[in-house]
């Protein structure tokens, strides 16, 4: 994103707290080519490291699309072999795995394939009742790339997940959130206001028992269950070592807010 001379294709903007990534490439649905991937893990990058910015809301820009996935001209058009290919893709498929704050999703219209995928990396997502959802790549030639055979069984069950991504079918917004692939659902032009208040509903928390709390899922969904409560029993440890964990108790006998001090 230092590039001026590059078209814009990512924006982030920010406000007390709460940083809006926007995928802006509306003329084509908002797929991603090489340089909107670059731009993505360039805002990220910025939103991660800027200590004023508590939650991430990725949405896309207009009303017809999140994101359609990876952009299919641009991919026909680079030649390269399976293994430089594989290579590739896997280095660009979860821009989001090491990212240390809370993500929204925030679906406006058609999420395909990586769009879809970018999406199963955040933590909530909320739909507009336009959105819809689809792993079409076996339509394609191709099977998911970027992590979504794996993210999206372990969301919405394995039985689930082989129907939308055998048969490339999509999903509708009211049929995703029975799945439990959305969390909320809302009318169009109420998704951007319900995505920022339930961005200022954590915000509202201790910042480290956030992100020690996302820590403790995010991490623990792969572990055995025994594992995982060690891992949610060292989390805890370390969350009752902060200021915070005082300051929480002694706001509600006060009945007063709570003054976080640990970042």
């Amino acid at each position: 994103m230092n590039d001026t001379t590059a078209p814009v294709t990512v924006r982030l903007e920010s406000h007390s707290g709460v940083a809006v990534v926007t995928l802006d490439r509306p003329e084509v649905h908002n797929a991603f080519d090489e340089r909107m991937r670059e731009q993505l893990a360039a805002a990220m990058a910025q939103a991660s490291a800027d200590p004023a910015i508590g939650v991430v809301v990725i949405t896309g820009a207009g009303p017809r699309a999140f994101s359609a996935g990876m952009d299919l001209r641009e991919f026909a058009a680079t030649p390269m072999s399976v293994t430089a290919r594989r290579r590739q893709r896997r280095a660009r498929a979860a821009p989001l795995a090491d990212f240390p704050k809370p993500v929204i999703a925030a679906v406006n219209g058609v999420a395909i394939g990586f769009g879809l995928e970018l999406a199963l990396q955040c933590d909530i997502l909320v739909a507009a009742t336009n959105a819809t959802f689809a792993l079409a790549e076996v339509r394609r030639g191709i099977i998911p790339g970027g992590g979504g055979t794996q993210r999206l069984a372990r969301r919405i069950g394995q039985g689930r997940a082989m129907e939308m991504i055998l048969t490339g079918r999509t999903v509708d917004a009211e049929l995703a959130l029975r799945y439990g692939l959305v969390e909320h659902v809302v009318p169009s032009e109420e998704l951007m206001a319900r995505a920022d208040a339930l961005a200022r509903e954590i915000l509202a928390n201790a910042p480290v028992a956030v992100q020690l709390a996302r820590e403790a899922v995010r991490r623990g969904i792969d572990l055995p269950l025994a594992d995982g409560l060690r891992l949610e029993d060292d989390l805890l440890a370390i969350a009752m070592g902060t200021e915070d964990s005082r300051e929480g108790p002694q706001a509600f006998a006060q009945k007063r807010p709570p003054r976080w001090r640990s970042e």
